[in-house]
């Protein structure tokens, strides 16, 4: 199963996950000055992130909104992106967070699934209910793909519907949150962990023990870290043994060059050096939290 390999990359590489939202805004202007096209200025910045980091990251995660923005040009980035990605050997999540029905979810799953958009795995929405999830099931197994569907994200938003308290005292994320790890029985690795993952933002901390516990064998796709406010030792609640999670961060890798008197022409050397860092601290509260 897919998940066996990002557990054993977890374990041999750090818990990072570069997230690839690439706003043509990120990209070093001299840099940009040598490519005519947005899409190739795109995809180049992409792979010398990539190129600097693949060794010592999890996966990769590039989110198609950023993509979609510059149209054509920008999807075909998307897509060389995708397959450069798999040329490296490296996972790649499709940050899609797609949500829909019958025939509609069966396109979604065909398109990022196989063709020029593959991914290892994909975000997916939930609330339209569990048949928005199920046409992408079927190639869990058959196609050795995953999911990370949303259960409690890190926007201060999240509270608007997913804090909504329900019949027992229990909130919509943990309603939600039981029925994707159920779900999941279906498509579990030898890793202990499924293929069906859950996006666990770690922003809000104070419930990080309880939904670990509760969620035994879901693999988390953490967003949150650094630009939204969490930390280190706040990830670190979402693990398990040190394994179970792989922690998001785009603009800090990124941008990391940002202030350097050579960041424009080292960035992929400060984004290396960042997602070191980030590797790390997380590796660091871990063995704090186990004294």
């Amino acid at each position: 199963m897919i998940i066996d390999r990002l557990f054993k990359t977890v374990a041999e590489k750090g818990h990072v996950c570069v997230g690839l939202d690439t706003d043509i805004a990120y990209i070093p202007e001299s840099f940009k000055a040598k490519y005519e096209n947005i899409g190739d200025a795109i995809f180049e910045f992409n792979k010398a992130i990539i190129d600097a980091t693949v060794d010592v990251a999890a996966c990769f995660k590039p989110q198609i909104a950023y993509y979609e923005t510059y149209g054509i040009d920008g999807l075909r980035a998307y897509a060389r992106t995708m397959q450069y990605l798999k040329e490296k050997g490296a996972l790649s999540i499709g940050d899609i967070k797609r949500g829909d029905i019958s025939r509609t979810a069966e396109m979604y799953a065909k398109a990022h699934f196989a063709g020029e958009f593959e991914a290892d795995f994909i975000t997916l929405s939930p609330y339209m209910g569990l048949d928005s999830i199920e046409p992408y099931l079927p190639y869990l197994k058959s196609n050795e793909k995953g999911v990370f569907v949303l259960i409690r994200t890190s926007n201060k938003g999240s509270k608007d519907i997913q804090y909504v308290e329900t019949a027992g005292d229990r909130r919509v994320y943990n309603v939600v949150g039981e029925l994707i790890n159920n779900l999941g029985k279906e498509y579990m690795g030898e890793c202990g962990y499924s293929s069906v993952g859950g996006v666990i933002g770690c922003t809000h901390v104070d419930e990080g023990i309880e939904i670990r516990k509760d969620l035994d064998s879901t693999f988390f796709l953490i967003p949150g870290y650094g630009a939204q406010g969490g930390k280190a030792e706040d990830v670190a609640l979402y693990l398990k043994e040190g394994n179970g999670g792989v922690v998001n961060s785009s603009r800090g890798i990124m941008l990391a060059y940002k202030g350097k008197e050579d960041g424009e022409t080292n960035f992929a050397k400060y984004a290396r050096e960042e997602v070191i860092r980030m590797r790390d601290e997380i590796l660091g509260a871990i063995a704090n939290l186990k004294k």
